[in-house]
């Protein structure tokens, strides 16, 4: 008997699933994607600690329900949202209110809305030197606006991802391919004064 098994670890190749037989493993030469292999050390240093509390106060929010524009653990909140609720569990006040806006605004207006409030607050850095605590910008599509963020993390030696999606819990999953693929922009928040 093959049962379909939703993977929760980057492999390589395109497939989201994996038919497995019921009791049986993964083969032996299915791996995880390199990307995705990141372990602390390839990282940038971890700010001093900094970035550990950054993931720390982030966890805390696994499990919160998705809620378009709210920000409260446990209750609920979207991607914005996480990134407003660890913002004031380590410093405080947000810096500015969040404008209303609709699951489609990226789309509706074409700006480039989050990327610049994220710059006008955090420190900009590469993509390719994101590490444990930072915050990734993601364009979902190749030529919308940059518009899902989460903060990263490493779980066991592998890069990961934690974030609020449309229709899911505030989750911690492997930074895979997928998400490696449209990352757009990274920032610290950890650098904040």
């Amino acid at each position: 008997m093959e049962i379909e098994e939703e993977l929760t670890s980057p492999f390589v190749g395109r497939s989201k699933r994996a038919a497995l037989r019921v009791g049986a493993a993964l083969s032996a030469t299915t791996a995880p994607h390199p990307k995705c292999l990141r372990v602390a050390p390839t990282f940038r240093p971890p700010h001093n600690g900094r970035g550990e509390r950054v993931v720390t106060v982030a966890r805390e929010w696994i499990g919160t329900p998705y809620v378009h524009q709210a920000s409260v653990k446990g209750v609920g909140c979207d991607c914005l949202g996480l990134l407003r609720g660890v913002w004031r569990e380590l410093h405080g006040a947000e810096p500015e209110d969040a404008p209303p806006y609709s699951p489609d605004w990226a789309e509706a207006t074409g700006n480039e809305t989050l990327y610049l409030a994220l710059g006008r607050h955090l420190a900009e850095i590469a993509p390719r030197n994101i590490a444990p605590g930072d915050i990734s910008l993601f364009r979902m599509t190749p030529r919308g606006a940059a518009k899902h963020c989460g903060i990263v993390a490493n779980k066991n030696g592998v890069a990961t991802l934690i974030h609020a999606r449309q229709n899911k819990r505030v989750s911690e999953e492997a930074f895979s391919p997928f998400w490696w693929q449209k990352l757009a922009f990274a920032f610290s928040l950890h650098s904040v004064a």
